[in-house]
C-alpha cells in the first residue's frame, strides 16, 4: 500500500475539491429558488434559437469543419511522430529517416497554420453577417412594441440589448461555436490514439475525467449567474447614463453633480464587483482543470517510470521511453483541449446570459398589432367618428369614459380641458398607438382595428409641443429619408409653412447640420421643421398636441398664418391651452375628466357662459393684465 502514497495523496487533494465545490453547488441552488420571478432559459432552448440565426450559413460552417479536421491531424499526429523520432536518435540512427520525419512534421504543421487561418477568416466573416441579422431582427421587433411597452423599457436598456449582447453573441459563432467541436475532435481523437498506443495508460488518464465533467457542470451554474449579473449591472449603468446625460442640463442648473456623480459611483461599483465575481468564478476554474493535467502527468511518470525502471508490466502493457514521450506529449494534447473548452465555455455562458436578454425582449409580444382581416386604404377623406369610447392606461383606472364625437372632412376640432382630462389621450387613440378597451374608432366609417397599422398612420400628420429632431442636416429631418422628392419640393413645402426664411438665413440652407435632438435651433425653427415635414407626406388628418406652447410672440405669427394654410389640407385636431388660437374651429370640445362637458363653435360655447365661458374670461383678464 506504502507504493501507491502518492497517488493516495493525489487523490485526496481532487476529492476535497470536489466535495468544496458540490457544496458550493448546492449552496447555489437554493439561492436561486430565493429569486423564483427571474426568468431562465434553458441551454438547450437558447442553443435552438440561436442556430436558426446560423442555419442560413450552413454551407460556410461545413467548410470550416472540413478544413478543422485537416487541422486537428497535427494534434493527432506531432506526439507520435515526436515518439518516432527518439527511437531513431536512440537504437540506429539515421540522418536522412530523422530528415523525413522532421519534414513530415513541419509540413503537417505548416497545413495546420493555413487552415487556422482561413478557419478565422471564414468565421468572422459568418459571425458578422449573423450579427447583423440578429440586431435587425431586435431593432425591428422594437420598433414594434406599442407606446406602452416602450414606456415601460429604459433606453439604455434597449441600447444594451442591441448592442452589448448581441456582440457577446456573435462571439459564439466567431470564436467558440467551432472551436469547440474543434477541441471535442481533438480530444477524441487523441483519445483514441493513446488507447491504440497504450490502453492501460490510458485508462489510467481516464480515471480524471469524471472530475473534469464534474467541475464543468459546476462551473456551468456559477459562469451563468454571473455573467447574468454582469448583464444587469452593465444595463443598469447604461440606463442610467442615458437618462442623466440626457437630463445633464437640469443636473447643472440645480447643481447636483456631486449627487449624480455618486449614484454613478455606487453603479459603477456594482459592476466592478460583478466582474470580480467574473473573474473569481473562471479564476477557480481553470487552475482546477491544470490541477488535473498535472495530475495525470505525476501519475504517468510514477507509475511508467517505476514500470521502466523495475523492469516491470503496467496492467498487462510494457511502457518504454517512446511510449512515455508520446504520453506525454498526448496529455499535454489531450488536456489542453479541455482547458481550452473551459475558456471557451466561459464565453459560452457569457453569449447564451446575453441571448436570455436579447430573446426576453423578443419574446414580448406587441400590444397593438393588425388584425387578420385588416385592410390597406390608400386614401382617406378624414372623417373621424367615437362611439362611447372608454381607454385606461392601467385597469380600473379611466382615463376616457364613453367620450362619443363627430368630425366631417376637412372640419378643424380642438380639445380643451385640465391637465389629465385626456385631450392627448384621445389624439393617441386615433392614431392607435394604444387599444381602447371599450367602444368605438372609425376612420371613413371604418374601425381602427380593421385597418392596417401602417396603413393608418401614413394618413395622419403630427407636430407636437417637444419636436423631436435627428442628427443629420434639415434636409434629412425634413423628408425622414423618403425617396422621390426633389429639393424644390422641399422647400415649396417650407414655404408654406413660413419655415423657409430662417433656413435661408442659414450659412448651408437645406444641408444645415442638425445637432443631436435639434438643440442648434430655438423651439420655434424647429415647430416650423416639424410642419414642414408634416406638410411634404401630405396626410389628410393633422395632429397639433400644444403645437403653438412654449413659442415666442414673433414665431407664433409665423406659426398661426402656417395653421390657417394647413387648414385647407385636410381634417385638423388640435390640442390647445390658449384658447385664442382655436376660435375659428368648427368645433371646440371641452374635456374634464375623461368626459365631454360641452361642445360647438367659439360663439356658441360663449354663448353657453358655462365652464368654457370661465375658461375664456380667465385668459382674457390674464392677457390684458399683461398687457397692462
Amino acid at each position: 500500500m506504502a507504493e501507491y502514497l502518492p497517488v493516495l495523496i493525489v487523490g485526496a487533494i481532487i476529492g476535497a475539491f470536489t466535495l468544496l465545490f458540490v457544496a458550493a453547488y448546492i449552496l447555489l441552488r437554493r439561492q436561486k429558488d430565493a429569486h423564483p420571478s427571474e426568468r431562465h432559459m434553458g441551454d438547450g432552448e437558447l442553443a435552438r434559437r440561436l442556430m436558426v440565426y446560423a442555419k442560413p450559413y450552413w454551407k460556410e460552417f461545413l467548410w470550416v469543419m472540413l478544413i478543422m479536421v485537416l487541422s486537428v491531424v497535427y494534434d493527432i499526429v506531432s506526439p507520435l511522430l515526436i515518439g518516432a523520432i527518439q527511437d531513431v536518435i536512440k537504437e540506429d540512427f539515421e540522418l536522412s529517416y530523422l530528415f523525413k520525419l522532421v519534414a513530415v512534421y513541419g509540413g503537417i504543421l505548416v497545413v495546420s497554420m493555413v487552415c487556422t487561418y482561413y478557419t478565422a477568416m471564414i468565421l468572422q466573416k459568418t459571425g458578422q453577417k449573423i450579427l447583423s441579422k440578429l440586431r435587425q431582427d431586435i431593432f425591428t421587433h422594437i420598433e414594434s412594441l406599442s407606446h406602452e411597452q416602450l414606456n415601460n423599457i429604459p433606453v439604455g436598456k434597449l441600447v444594451t440589448r442591441v448592442c452589448n449582447d448581441t456582440n457577446a453573441i456573435s462571439m459564439m459563432f466567431t470564436n467558440v461555436l467551432v472551436a469547440m467541436v474543434k477541441n471535442v475532435v481533438i480530444v477524441v481523437g487523441v483519445f483514441g490514439a493513446m488507447l491504440l498506443l497504450n490502453y492501460a495508460l490510458t485508462l489510467m488518464v481516464l480515471c480524471f475525467v469524471p472530475f473534469v465533467v464534474l467541475f464543468t457542470v459546476i462551473f456551468r451554474k456559477f459562469s451563468r449567474k454571473v455573467h447574468r449579473d454582469v448583464n444587469n449591472a452593465r444595463t443598469d449603468i447604461n440606463t442610467y447614463l442615458s437618462e442623466n446625460l440626457s437630463g445633464i442640463k437640469i443636473t447643472q442648473i440645480f447643481n447636483r453633480e456631486q449627487q449624480k456623480y455618486e449614484d454613478f459611483l455606487q453603479r459603477s461599483r456594482r459592476l466592478e464587483k460583478c466582474k470580480q465575481n467574473q473573474m473569481y468564478v473562471f479564476g477557480i476554474f481553470r487552475p482546477m482543470v491544470y490541477m488535473l493535467y498535472i495530475s495525470s502527468t505525476l501519475c504517468l511518470f510514477y507509475f511508467g517510470a517505476k514500470g521502466y525502471i523495475q523492469d516491470i508490466v503496467f496492467l498487462g502493457q510494457t511502457v518504454d521511453s517512446a511510449v512515455m514521450v508520446s504520453f506525454y506529449l498526448f496529455i499535454h494534447k489531450f488536456f489542453n483541449p479541455i482547458q481550452t473548452l473551459a475558456e471557451q465555455f466561459d464565453v459560452l455562458q457569457r453569449a447564451f446570459a446575453s441571448a436570455e436578454k436579447v430573446f426576453t425582449i423578443m419574446d414580448m409580444v406587441p400590444e397593438v398589432v393588425d388584425e387578420p382581416d385588416a385592410v390597406d386604404l390608400p386614401e382617406i377623406r378624414g372623417e373621424i367618428e367615437f362611439r362611447d369610447v372608454w381607454f385606461a392606461y392601467k385597469p380600473g383606472e379611466w382615463v376616457l369614459k364613453g367620450v362619443s364625437f363627430h368630425v366631417e372632412p376637412k372640419q378643424t376640432v380642438a380639445f380643451v380641458g385640465s391637465t389629465g382630462s385626456g385631450k392627448t389621450t384621445i389624439l393617441g387613440l386615433i392614431c392607435r398607438n394604444y387599444d381602447i378597451q371599450k367602444g368605438q374608432i372609425l376612420i371613413d366609417g371604418i374601425d381602427i382595428r380593421k385597418i392596417k397599422i401602417a396603413s393608418l398612420r401614413r394618413h395622419f400628420g403630427q407636430m407636437l409641443q417637444d419636436v423631436f429632431l435627428f442628427s443629420g442636416d434639415i434636409r434629412s429631418n425634413i423628408l425622414l429619408r423618403s425617396q422621390g422628392i426633389s429639393d424644390e419640393q422641399v422647400w415649396e413645402a417650407c414655404r408654406y409653412v413660413n419655415a423657409d426664411a430662417f433656413i435661408r438665413r442659414l450659412d448651408h440652407g437645406l444641408d444645415e447640420v442638425v445637432r443631436e435632438r435639434g438643440n442648434n435651433f430655438s423651439a420655434g425653427q424647429r415647430q416650423l421643421l416639424s410642419f414642414a415635414r408634416t406638410i411634404i407626406h401630405k396626410p389628410s388628418i393633422m395632429i397639433l398636441d400644444e403645437a403653438t406652447a412654449n413659442i415666442d410672440t414673433e414665431t407664433e405669427v409665423l406659426i398661426q398664418d402656417s395653421l390657417e394654410k394647413m387648414k385647407n389640407i385636410g381634417t385638423m385636431l388640435i390640442v390647445a391651452h390658449r384658447l385664442s388660437t382655436i376660435q375659428h374651429a368648427d368645433n371646440i370640445i371641452l374635456l374634464s375628466h375623461g368626459e365631454i362637458l360641452e361642445q360647438g363653435t367659439h360663439q356658441e360655447l360663449l354663448h353657453q357662459k358655462g365652464r368654457y365661458y370661465n375658461l375664456y374670461t380667465l385668459q382674457y383678464q390674464k392677457q390684458q393684465l399683461q398687457k397692462g
